[in-house]
């Protein structure tokens, strides 16, 4: 299996590292120690790939912020990996003013145009500093690997091209056209790390269109220019696709509201609705617990605690998928064996501690010297263990207060259920009128997902009781403003969305981990299995690489930047089921779709698949989005 996308981001990284030279084998030498100079789009795209020791055993010795304040080191080299921004290429040619480092080593996450170069090499003339740009370089990493299987494209300015901001009634063409060539130069940047051309598909008349357009003119322009095509030579050899290549499908948003709105039940996408996580991190604040502070003292400053959830880890990558009471049955075992071998550890010291007091404890020792010994080598396993265990259950219960406090297994089946039209145990009214249920925002995210499943759009009476509710219940209504208009043009333009006969089954409570022992106390939430369904973006993935013909996707445009003439036709070329694809959201993603192609791709042996997306919202943020567009 070639390399993921991830690993190759890494290379790449690295071997900018290393003066791009490719890393050395031997590392009995000792590396050249460096500076790195970064700006903030730097840093988020090497922060989720190297750990700061990885670096150091790069040879990396500081790592500073381009526009912080520097001290000159006059006799180390140093790299930079910034965006081509104007304000960037200035603070560059002030720094070869001001002659900070032995060498400067340039590279731009994207290209760098001919203009900004001439600023540079004219700086670097006035400075009498030519001889000290030892290289330039484009490095086209211009995107944020999170998984081996998934990337999104920004998480500074996010905003710039976030859903809101492509949906805005009162966008400028203008405005519509630098978005879709921010997120173009991205994607462009992805398919040259990748090293394949894909085949395009998207769906008519929205934003997905756009960019497929614009992405087949700019790699239709690079493979034309063979002296300087990226796509050629080296890069493509040992590429991931040897002799088939992948299907890009281009998704819009809109396709699909409901989703992102979707109270969720497996562990990662939990921890992105319910807390502060992002590019892998997530943070969180320090409960005292029950150490009260006496009275009229000031109460404790809360300590945030930042977490690293990483590819290392492989109990988070064995269960970032799993539904939550699934992560806490197995945390609360991985917590009784971890014991279990400090317990042996223990017991071997105390024998250890007869100090020859009898004989029967010398001819012990002898035995357990070697038990000793081996205990101790394995310490700093078990101290890893230990951390990562703290790390899984000090995340698994701030997951499970937000699960008790907000009734979230009570609203997943019930959206399940909405989904999936399925049939409902009590009116919507009732939930959204129960004050003990969830925060407003849950209950309007509920009454949204109804009013987007909705077959038919409920009468005017009907809501109006429904608003009253929702308003009792401390609600902002202006989200559901922006979708009634969005579902009045979508009714005009397509059948909504099915959403696969979904649903869960509850499994009765939860028989093993409710004794006494457990770190987590589950009373009263419900232990629910979800049943796989394919959610639409999922299912349209589905058509188009088994090649199936479906009214929802026949109309889907078909771009080969390989054909020479940019023939516009539908009907692809070849009819082979493809075995990878990439989708990629527009608009803005989630943990749930990413979950849902994963299990999708597992089903399916043999197929590949990657999932992209402009930005990676949870539902807050993104209802965020929505009353801003429903308050214009």
């Amino acid at each position: 299996m070639a390399a993921s996308v991830r690993e190759k981001q890494a290379a790449a990284l690295k071997r900018m590292l290393n003066f791009n030279a490719p890393p050395l084998k031997n590392t009995a030498s000792e590396p050249v120690w460096k500076v790195l100079i970064y700006d903030r789009f730097g840093q988020d795209i090497i922060s989720p790939l190297l750990a700061v020791k990885e670096l150091r055993d790069m040879g990396i010795t500081l790592h500073l912020l381009l526009h912080s304040d520097r001290d000159p080191i006059p006799d180390v080299p140093a790299i930079y990996f910034v965006m081509p921004t104007e304000e960037n290429i200035d603070r560059i040619c002030q720094d070869l003013r001001n002659q900070l480092y032995e060498s400067y080593c340039l590279n731009f996450i994207s290209a760098v145009s001919r203009s900004k170069l001439e600023d540079i090499a004219s700086s670097a003339l006035a400075a009498n500093a030519v001889t000290q740009v030892t290289k330039v370089y484009d490095q086209y990493l211009n995107f944020i690997t999170l998984e081996d299987d998934m990337f999104i494209l920004s998480h500074q300015n996010k905003e710039l091209i976030s859903y809101h901001a492509i949906n805005k009634p009162d966008i400028l063409d203008t405005d519509m056209e630098a978005i879709m060539d921010t997120m173009v130069d991205s994607l462009f940047c992805f398919f040259v790390t990748l090293g394949a051309v894909p085949i395009i598909r998207c769906p008519t008349g929205n934003a997905a269109e756009m960019v497929a357009v614009k992405l087949d003119k700019r790699l239709r322009e690079n493979l034309r220019d063979a002296r300087n095509s990226l796509f050629t030579g080296d890069t493509m050899t040992g590429g991931q696709f040897s002799f088939q290549r992948p299907l890009f499908l281009l998704a819009d948003r809109n396709l699909d509201l409901a989703t992102p709105l979707h109270h969720t039940w497996t562990y990662q996408a939990l921890i992105h609705d319910v807390l502060d996580f992002h590019l892998n991190r997530v943070s969180m604040e320090e409960g005292l617990g029950a150490e009260s502070s006496p009275a009229g003292a000031r109460p404790k400053k809360k300590n945030r605690k930042t977490y690293d959830l990483t590819a290392v880890d492989a109990f988070w990558q064995k269960h970032k998928g799993s539904p939550f009471p699934e992560v806490a049955e197995s945390v609360q075992e991985e917590l009784d064996r971890y014991r279990a071998q400090e317990d042996e550890v223990k017991r071997l010291k105390t024998i250890m501690g007869l100090e020859g007091e009898d004989e029967g404890a010398i001819s012990m020792l002898s035995d357990n010297t070697a038990k000793l010994t081996s205990a101790v080598s394995s310490l700093p396993e078990l101290l890893e263990k230990k951390r990562l265990i703290d790390l899984h259950t000090n995340v698994a219960t701030a997951v499970l207060d937000h699960i008790k406090s907000r009734k979230l297994d009570v609203y997943f089946e019930y959206e399940e259920k909405l989904m999936s039209k399925s049939t409902l145990d009590k009116s919507l009214l009732d939930v959204i009128s129960d004050p003990d249920a969830g925060t407003p925002e849950d209950k309007m995210r509920l009454f949204l997902i109804y009013y987007i499943t909705a077959q038919q759009v409920p009468s005017e009476s009907d809501l109006e009781q429904y608003k009253k509710a929702l308003l009792d219940a401390g609600c902002d209504l202006s989200p559901l403003n922006y979708i009634k208009q969005w579902k009045a043009f979508t009714k005009m333009a397509a059948t909504p969305a099915s959403y696969g006969s979904g649903g869960v089954k509850p499994m009765g409570l939860f028989s093993r981990v409710m004794n006494s022992g457990s770190q987590f106390v589950m009373e009263g939430v419900k232990n629910l299995v979800i049943k796989q369904h394919n959610l639409p973006v999922t299912r349209i993935l589905d058509h188009l690489m088994e090649m199936k013909s479906h009214p929802e996707t026949d109309s889907y445009r078909y771009f080969d930047p390989k054909m020479l003439r940019g023939s516009e036709s539908s009907t692809p070329r070849n009819k082979n089921p493809f075995q990878e694809a990439i989708v990629f959201v527009v608009g803005g993603g989630n943990y749930i779709e990413y979950q849902n192609l994963v299990d999708y791709a597992k089903a399916k042996p043999g197929k590949k698949v990657l999932y992209g997306c402009s930005e990676l919202f949870n539902s807050t943020q993104f209802i965020k989005q929505l009353s801003q567009l429903g308050q214009k």
